[in-house]
């Protein structure tokens, strides 16, 4: 029985380290996602979102923006980048500090699951480097390099993790139908192939060429009510 699949490159390489990316992918891994909407919460209220249509805007919407900073970043660790660099890119890629904050709360709780699942001197040393919590895209780039994936297969998990948190966070916050809602996620997947494939191109070349040949698209909106969010008194949802 085969047990290799071609990875980047042409390679062989264990089909274990693939089936990795279903783990790391999966919302029921235990990184704090479900507590976060990814700015559906507020777009919801403000009447953005307001039925699968809508949600699929504002999907496609963050994927193209947020979504390809972190499959960037998250593709540039895999790719053996320094992390705290990294992170320092990923602060500058972030303007709201309530979103700053959160990634960090985000990466600091990915950092335990990811130093569980996939042991490795790096999470370590990032961990101790940053105690409060990394960068959640970053963290996620080094559990993906942990587990043998590769860059690619890093940008495919931020990048999809972009538009679920939305879609679940949806149909809690409208009760959409959750059919409607998977039905997004898998008319936005051709979206997803391009952005994940751009951010891992991206990361090879920012190996050579620097931090700077990393996406930086900026969501000013998703800015501006993430600090609206913030000062609710009641919410559901932490971000």
């Amino acid at each position: 029985m085969d047990t290799t699949t071609e990875g980047e490159g042409g390679g062989a390489r264990p089909s274990a380290a693939r089936a990795a990316l279903l783990v790391l992918a999966d919302g029921r891994f235990p990184a704090g996602g479900h507590a976060h909407s990814g700015g559906a919460e507020a777009a919801v209220k403000a009447g953005r979102i307001r039925d699968a249509a809508t949600l699929e805007v504002f999907c496609r919407g963050r994927l193209h923006t947020a979504g390809l900073t972190a499959a960037g970043l998250a593709a540039a660790a895999t790719a053996g980048m320094d992390p705290l660099d990294l992170d320092d890119a990923a602060d500058a890629r972030t303007p709201s500090p309530t979103l700053r904050a959160a990634a960090r709360r985000l990466g600091r709780q990915m950092t335990r699951a990811a130093r569980a699942a996939w042991p490795s001197p790096a999470l370590d040393a990032l961990a101790a480097a940053r105690p409060r919590g990394a960068h959640q895209p970053v963290v996620l780039g080094l559990a993906a390099r942990a587990a043998g994936l590769t860059p690619l297969d890093a940008a495919y998990a931020a990048g999809y993790e972009a538009v679920s948190g939305p879609a679940t966070a949806a149909v809690r916050l409208l009760s959409l139908d959750p059919f409607d809602a998977t039905a997004v996620l898998a008319g936005l997947a051709p979206e997803l192939d391009r952005v994940a494939q751009d951010a891992a191109e991206a990361a090879h070349r920012a190996v050579y060429e620097g931090l700077d040949a990393l996406p930086a698209p900026a969501a000013p909106l998703l800015d501006i009510t993430a600090e609206q969010h913030a000062a609710w008194p009641v919410r559901l949802f932490a971000s």
